[in-house]
């Protein structure tokens, strides 16, 4: 049960990693405090792989085209996730946006059913019903009507649920491809690759397009700093968690992190999360609880 412990160690880091992030996108925007994550994570990747190598004796494994091509899709999807996830919370409550990402297991289930063919059961189906319900009910408030504005942070966090679930696809499929090494060094490999590959991509982004919040994340370092820790440290124990067992196994037990953005939101950030948007999420972790144990 090592995974477990990892999923959990794992969302607690995240959490905090987002509360992070979270302030740093009012003050260098939405693609600089993406870029912190990786940014400032790098480094610390590099560090692990190095102590994890020399601790275990072990040779650090040479990738193949296989293992890129799987670091290359979780990377840019999780890219896309975070910047997503950002968008969201600029725009509704930090525990009420990480419970939107929480669909995440069940958005994989329906893209098994409709890409792949999977057969859902009834128990299955109830449980998708039942969460996606419990999504609406915290994208609506009671008593305002369905526009654009209203459902565009629900949108934009269910959109980066769906990548990271293909994020976690790809890195445990990436793990999987580099052999009969140690899981650790294998998930140490993963990560220093992955979080590479997107300050590589978010650098010369940046630089095309947005040179201030290149300027931006650099001129924030301190309170960066540790953002990028948390991140790399967060990505470490979910990849070991992918070393040792299934994804969606890792990513159910994850959902404990919607628990911890709640002392968040109320210890730190200050936020209120009203009874309807708490019922919502008991919704989702019901559901996606079902799904994934009876369905």
């Amino acid at each position: 049960m090592l995974w477990a412990l990892a999923a959990v160690v794992a969302a607690a880091a995240q959490t905090a990693r987002n509360a992070m992030q979270r302030k740093l996108t009012a003050e260098i925007g939405t693609v600089g405090a993406t870029q912190v994550r990786f940014l400032y994570g790098f480094p610390f990747a590099l560090l692990f792989l190095g102590l994890v190598a020399s601790v275990s004796g072990e040779i650090v494994p040479t990738p193949d085209l296989a293992f890129i091509g799987f670091a290359f899709g979780g990377a840019i999807s999780q890219i896309l996730a975070t910047a997503l996830m950002l968008l969201a919370m600029k725009e509704r409550s930090f525990s009420v946006t990480t419970a939107y990402t929480k669909t995440e297991p069940v958005q994989v289930a329906l893209f098994g059913s409709l890409v792949l063919g999977d057969h859902l059961s009834l128990t299955a189906i109830g449980a998708i019903i039942l969460a996606t319900f419990g999504v609406v009910l915290m994208a609506v408030k009671a008593g305002e009507r369905l526009t654009a504005a209203g459902l565009r942070p629900a949108l934009a966090g269910i959109a980066a649920g769906g990548l990271f679930a293909l994020a976690a696809i790809f890195f445990r499929g990436g793990i999987l491809e580099l052999g009969e090494q140690s899981f650790v060094l294998r998930a140490s490999t993963m990560l220093a690759w992955s979080l590479g590959l997107q300050t590589l991509i978010l650098v010369i982004w940046m630089l095309l397009f947005d040179r201030r919040a290149l300027t931006g994340s650099i001129g924030v370092w301190r309170s960066s700093l540790f953002a990028g820790f948390m991140g790399a440290f967060a990505s470490q124990f979910w990849f070991i968690g992918f070393s040792l067992t299934a994804a969606a196994n890792v990513r159910t037990l994850g959902l404990v992190e919607v628990f911890f953005a709640q002392i968040v939101t109320r210890k730190l950030l200050s936020e209120t999360t009203s009874r309807r948007e708490l019922i919502g999420m008991a919704m989702i972790l019901i559901g996606v609880g079902a799904l994934l144990i009876l369905g």
